[in-house]
């Protein structure tokens, strides 16, 4: 099964402890590579950057604090409203402010169409299935 999921929300790019800016941030999901999400942040007067991380690490960094390297995670505060990512690249690093629900919302239509834990099997069934299909168009020809 093929299939996308996609979301926009509005984030804080957080520049000092005055000072933060708000910025757009498109969510994509697709079940190509069910491990994966898309964030693409829409920077003011500036190209788009997109990130792409570990669709189980932004599940898990909702609730607990979570990640590695470049990608970390935590909620911030105790009623799970907002969390924090942390990206870091060569160029530096970004801490970002995101309203909690709309992400447990986006993550929940992720779910549906491919349970967590399941990619896998989703992905080998898609790859089963294709091959039957194309077996059944090679015989029809």
């Amino acid at each position: 099964m093929h299939g996308t999921v996609q979301s926009h929300l509005v984030m804080s790019l957080v520049m000092s402890d005055e000072i933060s800016l708000r910025i757009g941030v498109d969510l994509g999901y697709e079940t190509d590579d069910p491990f994966a999400v898309r964030f693409t942040f829409h920077l003011p007067g500036d190209t788009p950057v997109t990130w792409y991380f570990a669709r189980e690490l932004l599940v898990d960094g909702v609730s607990r604090p979570t990640g590695e390297g470049d990608v970390h995670i935590h909620p911030l505060g105790a009623e799970l409203g907002e969390v924090c990512l942390v990206l870091r690249s060569p160029d530096g690093a970004a801490r970002l402010i995101a309203p909690a629900p709309p992400l447990i919302a986006f993550l929940a239509r992720t779910d549906r169409l491919v349970p967590l834990g399941r990619e896998q099997t989703e992905v080998e069934l898609d790859a089963q299935l294709a091959l039957i299909l194309s077996r059944g168009r090679e015989s029809a020809g």
